[in-house]
């Protein structure tokens, strides 16, 4: 019966499920599967997680496809895991985020109106989270933020939050200033300070460059990853020309590169129009 399920691909989730206790089976199921633990497993679901953003950005929808797959995989690989141990499993887990999800749209499964701003409902929204916070015992307005988030999401997420009591700039130009501030602690740091003075200013050069984001409402993250595309790109326009001369980079020198960078960066100028 348990071989049918698996070899039935209109079975949608119960098959998935099915693999996975097969792939876990103490006896029967596979040695690496066997061995992983959450804590082998979190970083491929980061991984995982970043493929799909990967394949969004690219608009490559078929790939989409296959890596919202592996994300799944991963939510089955952990509620397996959890289950074994006996702390939930996946029907529990599915049932705790249906009822957050009821719970946090009152305006759609309750009575409350729909008639609201989209900043009204962000507001209600962030409203009944700090009520399920402190039903956590997380009483600090910067409890709840992940620490293994990447350090600039997180800096972006901390800074979001302490506004919301009010600890903000009140418009970008103090924060601009601040940016210089910070650069020029940087710079001071880098002639008088040892490497450890260094990082710290650099970290908070970084944290007010996300506040800055924030402030204009840019994803720090997204602005980030679309500059490593274009870097990206744009080197590897200038190795394709630099082989045309039979030449790569190594053989090449920085003015010849930048020119050829200069050269790339106006063509896709004027592409844009």
């Amino acid at each position: 019966m348990a071989q049918d399920l698996i070899n039935d691909q209109t079975a949608g989730i119960e098959r998935l499920l099915e693999i996975m206790r097969r792939l876990r089976d103490p006896k029967t199921g596979c040695p690496w599967d066997i061995e992983q633990t959450f804590q082998t497993i979190a970083p491929y679901t980061i991984e995982e997680a970043y493929e799909v953003a990967d394949a969004i950005e690219r608009q490559d929808w078929s790939e989409l496809e296959g890596e919202l797959g592996d994300l799944l995989l991963q939510s089955v690989y952990h509620t397996a895991i959890g289950e074994e141990a006996g702390h939930f499993s996946f029907q529990s887990v599915v049932t705790n985020i249906s009822d957050k999800m009821v719970a946090r749209h009152p305006h759609v499964f309750g009575d409350e109106s729909r008639d609201k701003s989209a900043d009204q409902q962000t507001r209600d929204w962030e409203a009944i989270k700090a009520t399920e916070r402190a039903g956590k015992a997380q009483k600090g307005t910067l409890d709840g933020i992940a620490m293994n988030l990447p350090a600039l999401l997180r800096a972006h997420k901390l800074q979001k939050r302490a506004a919301r009591v009010g600890f903000d700039w009140p418009d970008t130009s103090h924060v601009l200033d601040k940016i210089v501030e910070e650069a020029g602690e940087l710079v001071e740091a880098r002639d008088t300070m040892d490497h450890e003075d260094m990082v710290d200013e650099m970290g908070d050069l970084l944290f007010v460059m996300a506040n800055l984001a924030r402030h204009l409402n840019i994803d720090p993250e997204e602005a980030l990853r679309r500059t490593n595309a274009k870097f990206t790109r744009r080197f590897g326009a200038i190795e394709d020309a630099l082989a045309k001369r039979g030449k790569r980079p190594e053989d090449s020198d920085l003015k010849e590169m930048d020119a050829l960078w200069d050269e790339v960066k106006a063509r896709e100028k004027a592409a844009k129009g």
